[in-house]
């Protein structure tokens, strides 16, 4: 290994740190305003179209999108659950008003009836900005702090909360969610003034209603009523309801464990999604209470047996754990054989020719790589888990979602093929003192070729990876950090056992002109990396991304070919080529940071359907069996895949035969609705192959599919 390429290996370490900090520190300005569990996405958003001065509307909202088959709850939550709660921090002359609930809906559990919402919700709070309000002249910002919790119950129930913060630019406009609080707006019911003949009248245990002035389309039509009170009516009872003419009569039952005998009684009555809100002074006597528990039973139950299911869980996770590590030691293992990995395993294993006697150098050298890819695993699973916990929902690969990570490693590795083609040798125009840096610090030397090999294996997901990934971030952060460090153990181990193994280093061939000759052919397959990164970050930014990104590095191979020049003309044609290297990166260099909605491009024989939340259950209820493939273009088991196993003719036509409709999930770029449904299958990273069939458990298949897997799977349904 010459020196040129250790620099390079230093070069990596502030390269790949700088852009990860890119990457991260806009993931971080952001993370305040999300939180993400497992079951819901919750969002801190705001509306302020004319800024934030007085007797202009400006708006905050949670935004609460559900996963299939989740909900939380109205402010009246029904036979069971909680209403989600909003506690507001503001600055002096600034007042929250009350949470504006859209319209709720019935959702049935058993025997059960609650309110509350499904899909995507938006709790809309307005503000009241006064005089009083005075802004910084530094900072002219209205910063507020949201602490939120909700209940969240599909057949369980889980308590969740999070905080929340968000800063409104006083001048100008924040409108981007202005379509959001449109309809949440839009969906609040309006009010209806009772009439004098309207009344609300107590009889034994029931609640007569009786309402005119309504809107004459809902004459003889089946209407819904929601009491704004909880526990006055059972909602779970069945109810009757009348029209006599132009009068709408209903008879509701009164809750057997009653928590109020209130004198006027807020109602909701909906129709078809719009919905109308009534107050009306109830007559009569409510009859006598009974003590109401301060949980409902059926809520107090769901709790009880998630709380038993916490306490069981370490007992249960200890035998999974192991496997855990054994699945995380083979994926690791299994990673040195990806295309990237391997030409560097390859150079650090011809350093042994150089020393084949030096046995002790040798066993330092494996030991120092070994804890160099230990430690770039840890690390990176510490940011992973870091920004998870701050409410990022990311998974293995997250790095790569960033183009300005993609960029940056392409840049590198177009450096190290220069290198190893032999265009520049860095002692040509660096200290002596830098260029006999591996002399001096062999260690360190192989410490930053371990941190090399994990810049480019981290994307990938290998066979046993997928299981252990999943399990990892679900496990406290020791045993998190365990299963980590076990993938980097496995990828490091190959050149472990060879550096403790003499014979080995013996059974190269000598020094001579072919390793020069071997030099230059890896830096094919490190020129071969630059063109995949090139084509993910088209996937990410578009065609302008990646066009623009390829001149950047045809004008830095330029200036790397210029500072080997010597003489008169090393000055000016560095320095124009240097110049010209700054302007373009001024000029097109956003083009490849850009986002781009549009991502991986389906098949173009129309099997393949975009995923989306909910389109699975959709489906499932129309009785189709679905395969789900959750992809990236950075994923290169992906890409194998796809050009093999998933083109192969003979399962293509088995899948058509099933009628199986197969949907496309594309993690190229961040998507928290793919990040929850893979920990939903136990999984942090991609590939993942999902089989589904309604009233069957999710088949999920291998990591590298097989065309006998496929079709041993497709048997099953």
């Amino acid at each position: 290994m010459t020196a040129p390429f250790r620099f390079l290996q230093i070069a990596l370490f502030f390269i790949a740190s700088a852009a990860f900090s890119i990457g991260a520190s806009a993931q971080i300005a952001s993370q305040k305003t999300v939180v993400t569990t497992d079951q819901v996405r919750a969002e801190l958003i705001a509306h302020a179209p004319q800024g934030v001065t007085p007797n202009q509307p400006v708006w905050l909202g949670l935004q609460i999108k559900h996963q299939p088959e989740w909900h939380t709850y109205w402010k009246n939550s029904g036979d069971s659950g909680l209403p989600t709660q909003l506690e507001w921090t503001l600055p002096p002359g600034v007042q929250a008003g009350d949470i504006a609930w859209p319209l709720p809906k019935k959702i049935a559990l058993g025997k059960l009836v609650n309110y509350g919402y499904e899909g995507t919700l938006l709790l809309p709070v307005p503000l009241t900005i006064t005089p009083d309000f005075k802004p910084s002249l530094l900072n002219p910002e209205l910063t507020v702090k949201l602490k939120a919790s909700w209940l969240v119950c599909r057949k369980e129930c889980i308590p969740e909360e999070g905080e929340f913060t968000l800063s409104i630019p006083v001048k100008g406009s924040t409108a981007l969610h202005g379509a959001a609080f449109d309809a949440a707006l839009t969906a609040q019911p309006q009010p209806l003034a009772a009439s004098p003949d309207s009344r609300l009248t107590l009889d034994g245990q029931t609640l007569k209603l009786t309402l005119r002035g309504l809107p004459a389309k809902l004459q003889g039509q089946t209407l819904e009523a929601f009491p704004e009170t909880p526990e006055i009516i059972n909602p779970s009872a069945p109810w009757q309801q009348a029209w006599q003419g132009a009068v709408w009569t209903a008879t509701l039952p009164l809750a057997e464990a009653r928590s109020a005998s209130p004198a006027l009684l807020p109602l909701v009555l909906t129709y078809q999604g719009q919905g109308w809100r009534i107050e009306l002074p109830v007559s009569g006597e409510w009859p006598k209470t009974t003590a109401p528990a301060a949980l409902s039973p059926a809520l107090q139950a769901a709790l009880q047996a998630n709380a038993q299911g916490a306490a069981t869980t370490p007992t249960a996770v200890s035998t999974s754990f192991i496997a855990a590590l054994f699945g995380a030691l083979l994926g690791g293992l299994i990673l040195n054989l990806m295309p990237c990995v391997f030409p560097v395993l390859a150079i650090k294993v011809l350093s042994f020719t150089r020393h084949a006697d030096d046995h002790r150098g040798h066993r330092l050298s494996g030991l120092a790589y070994t804890a160099g890819v230990v430690v770039s695993f840890v690390l990176l699973g510490l940011l992973l888990l870091g920004l998870r916990a701050a409410g990022e929902s990311l998974g293995w690969g997250f790095q790569l979602q960033n183009p300005g990570v993609v960029a940056a490693l392409a840049a590198l590795f177009t450096l190290i093929g220069l290198n190893l083609a032999g265009v520049f040798e860095f002692g040509q125009f660096a200290p002596s003192s830098l260029a006999a840096f591996q002399a001096r610090h062999p260690v360190v030397d192989a410490f930053l070729t371990g941190v090399l090999a994990v810049a480019v294996a981290s994307p990938c997901t290998a066979p046993f990876m997928g299981a252990s990934l999943g399990l990892a971030v679900a496990l406290p952060a020791a045993q998190a950090l365990l299963i980590f460090a076990s993938i980097g153990l496995g990828l490091a181990l190959p050149y472990l056992a060879a550096s403790f193994v003499p014979a080995f280093a013996r059974a190269l061939p000598q020094p001579g002109a072919w390793m020069d000759a071997l030099r230059k052919l890896l830096a094919f397959p490190m020129f071969g990396t630059v063109a995949w990164l090139v084509w993910v970050l088209g996937h990410q930014s578009g065609v302008d991304g990646a066009g623009a990104l390829l001149a950047l590095l045809v004008v830095f191979s330029a200036v790397i070919w210029s500072l080997t020049l010597t003489g008169r003309s090393r000055l000016g044609i560095a320095t124009i080529l240097i110049a010209s290297g700054a302007w373009l990166t001024w000029a097109i260099g956003p083009f490849a940071l850009k986002n781009q909605a549009s991502t991986e491009t389906l098949a173009a024989d129309a099997r393949w359907q975009a995923w989306g939340p909910g389109r699975v259950e959709q489906l499932l209820a129309a009785n189709q069996i679905v395969f789900v493939d959750f992809t990236a273009a950075w994923c290169v088991t992906c890409q194998y895949n796809k050009q093999t196993t998933l083109a192969d003719a003979t399962v293509l036509a088995e899948l058509d035969a099933k009628k199986v409709q197969m949907l496309r999930a594309d993690w190229t770029r961040r998507d928290p609705a793919i990040t929850a449904a893979l920990a939903q299958l136990g999984r942090n990273g991609v590939p993942v192959y999902v089989f589904y069939k309604q009233g069957m458990a999710p088949i999920v298949l291998s990591e590298i599919l097989s065309v006998q897997e496929v079709r041993a799977a497709l048997a099953q349904l």
